[in-house]
This record gives C-alpha cells, sequence and structure tokens, in this order.
C-alpha cells in the first residue's frame, strides 16, 4: 500500500480505493485517499459500490479496519466474492495486512501518509 501512494502515477479512486471500514473506532487518523465506508453498511451497498469502481475503471479495492483481522477480512470476501459473481478478471478485492494499528506500528514513513494522524490516540488503538 505504501509503494501505491508513494507511486506519482498511481491515482486513488481510479488505480485503486482504499476503504477505511471504521465506524465508532474511526480515530487517531486515517490513510491518505482512504474513503470512509463503515463495515456495518458495506453488505447491502455492495453492488452499487461495485459498479460505482467498475464505471471508474478501479482495478485495486484495499479494505482495511483496525486490525485487519476481522472486519477487513469479511468485506474483503464479500468484496472478491461479488466480483467473481460478475466474472471480473481484471478488479481485485485486497486486505490491508495488520489494519491502521499495523500501518501506524510500521514507523513514520506510514505515519506520514496519514490524515489528522493523532499519536497520543494511535498509541491507545
Amino acid at each position: 500500500m505504501l509503494a501505491l501512494l508513494q507511486d506519482p502515477q498511481a491515482v486513488a479512486g481510479k488505480d485503486y480505493v482504499l476503504i477505511d471500514l471504521r465506524r465508532n473506532d474511526h480515530q487517531g487518523g486515517t490513510i491518505q485517499g482512504s474513503v470512509n465506508l463503515p463495515a456495518q453498511s458495506l453488505w447491502p451497498t455492495i453492488p452499487t459500490v461495485y459498479q460505482l469502481f467498475k464505471s471508474a475503471g478501479v482495478r485495486k479495492v484495499i479494505f482495511y479496519c483496525g486490525s485487519s483481522g476481522g472486519r477487513g477480512c469479511r468485506a474483503g470476501g464479500w468484496f472478491a466474492d461479488h466480483i467473481a459473481s460478475q466474472d471480473d478478471k481484471d478488479m481485485q478485492s485486497l486486505v490491508l495486512q495488520g489494519g491502521i494499528k499495523g500501518w501506524v506500528k510500521a514507523g513514520s514513513q506510514f505515519t506520514d501518509k496519514m490524515h489528522e494522524y493523532d499519536a497520543a490516540v494511535s498509541e491507545i488503538i
């Protein structure tokens, strides 16, 4: 993910979409270019979200939550299943390993790519 953010040729919203699945625990900052779509509202909107991304030519949809061990994996799986049901060979559903917690723990080159990063809040999440 960091490589995508550092690639001047990769355009958020076109080449990839990064989805932050957090809702009540959406604190401490978010990764640049991500959109907040809480996991609780994703399931019924998957066909519409897919159509929007497909129309825009998005090739990678990357999900993350706090640790990407629960919501991230579920959302990534749901979206991958929908992509497969559409027989779409161009789009990928991916999950950011370690979620936002892993991102923050990876160091400053990662936290520098966050909006509203708050180290004090990130230490407790």
